[in-house]
C-alpha cells in the first residue's frame, strides 16, 4: 500500500466551501465537543473530543473519503462512560492538513502513533471502519503499545479488494443523483446507507467528490498469515452479511484461525457501512466488547448502566 503524492483541494474557495458544509456535518454528534490539533511529522491532524475525559479512551476511525460526522449514530452512546475521539484521517478531505506523504503501513502507524501521543492516550480501544479499519488492523501489527483493543468494522486488511467494490461504489456515485425521494430505496437495494444518511453528512462528500483531487492510494493490502497472527490485542471483528467489499464467511474464518481468541461476527441486514446501517447493533456489541478487555478469565462481567 504505496502513496505518492498528498491530497489537495482544487483551490481554496473549494476548500472553504468543503469546510463550511463538514462543520455543519458535524452537527450531527450531540454536545458539547471538542476539537483539537495535533502536530506529527506528516501534517497537522485534526481530532474532536466527546465525553469525559478520563477514563479508557475510544479512538474512531473513519473510511475513505469519509469524515467523523459519519460516527454519528456511535456518538452518544460510546461517551457516556469513555472519552470518545474522531481522527480526521491525514489524506482523506477534512480539517487535517497533511504536508507529507505517509507512504506504507510503518509511515501510518507512525504518524497514528503519533496523534495518539500528542492526545496523552494510553490504553486505548482502536476502531475504524473500512480504510479505518486497515488503519486500526495496521496499528496493531506495527505500533500496539498504547492499545488495549482493536475493534475492526467491515475492514480492509483481511481480502483482496474485489472488483464488485468498485462497482458498489459507482453505484453509489449514481444513487446520488436519484431524486431525494428515492434514495433510501436505492439504499437499501445497494446496501449503501449513505444513500439514506442526512443530508449534512452527505454534503461534505459530494463536494469533495468534485473538488477534492486524493493521494494516489492504492487498494488497502491484504496483511499477510503472519502478519494477522502476531495480533496479541483483544480484537472484535464485525462484517455486513451484505458486505461489498468482503466475503463475510471466509473472512471470518481467516481472522478466526489466525488472530488469538478473536471474537467475530456477521451482522444480518448490513452492508460495507453498519455502523449506519445497524448502528444499534455495533454499539452493543463494541461496547459490551471493550467492558470485557483486561478482566481475568472468569471474572464476571461489569453490567453498564441500563444495560444487560
Amino acid at each position: 500500500m504505496t502513496r505518492t503524492s498528498v491530497g489537495h483541494f482544487a483551490s481554496e474557495a473549494a476548500r472553504a466551501k468543503f469546510l463550511d458544509a463538514y462543520d455543519r456535518a458535524m452537527e450531527l454528534w450531540p454536545g458539547p465537543r471538542r476539537e483539537l490539533d495535533v502536530e506529527t511529522g506528516y501534517g497537522t491532524v485534526h481530532v474532536h473530543h466527546y465525553g469525559p475525559t478520563d477514563g479508557e479512551p475510544i479512538v474512531l476511525l473513519h473510511g475513505h473519503a469519509g469524515h467523523p460526522s459519519n460516527w454519528y449514530p456511535q456518538i452518544a452512546a460510546l461517551g457516556e462512560h469513555h472519552p470518545v475521539y474522531a481522527i480526521d484521517t491525514l489524506d482523506d478531505p477534512g480539517r487535517s492538513v497533511q504536508r507529507a506523504v505517509a507512504a506504507g503501513s510503518q509511515e501510518n502507524a507512525a504518524w497514528l502513533g503519533e496523534v495518539l501521543a500528542g492526545l496523552g492516550l494510553d490504553r486505548i480501544h482502536l476502531v475504524g471502519v473500512s480504510y479505518g479499519g486497515w488503519l486500526t488492523l495496521n496499528q496493531a501489527v506495527h505500533a500496539p503499545q498504547r492499545l488495549a483493543s482493536v475493534t475492526l468494522l467491515d475492514p480492509g486488511g483481511i481480502e483482496k479488494v474485489p472488483a464488485r467494490f468498485y462497482v458498489h461504489m459507482v453505484g453509489g456515485l449514481f444513487g446520488m443523483l436519484a431524486p431525494p425521494r428515492l434514495r433510501p430505496a436505492v439504499g437499501r437495494l445497494l446496501a449503501n446507507p449513505a444513500l439514506s444518511a442526512p443530508r449534512e453528512m452527505i454534503a461534505p462528500l459530494m463536494l469533495a467528490m468534485r473538488s477534492y483531487q486524493p493521494s494516489r492510494r492504492p487498494p488497502a493490502r491484504p496483511f499477510t498469515d503472519e502478519e494477522l497472527a502476531s495480533v496479541r490485542l483483544p480484537a472484535l471483528v464485525l462484517v455486513g452479511r451484505r458486505s461489498a467489499l468482503l466475503r463475510p464467511r471466509q473472512v471470518v474464518e481467516r481472522v478466526t484461525a489466525l488472530i488469538p481468541g478473536v471474537r467475530s461476527e456477521i451482522v444480518e441486514r448490513a452492508g460495507h457501512g453498519l455502523n449506519l446501517e445497524r448502528p444499534e447493533v455495533v454499539n452493543e456489541r463494541l461496547l459490551d466488547f471493550i467492558g470485557t478487555v483486561g478482566r481475568e478469565p472468569g471474572e464476571p462481567r461489569a453490567v453498564r448502566p441500563g444495560g444487560r
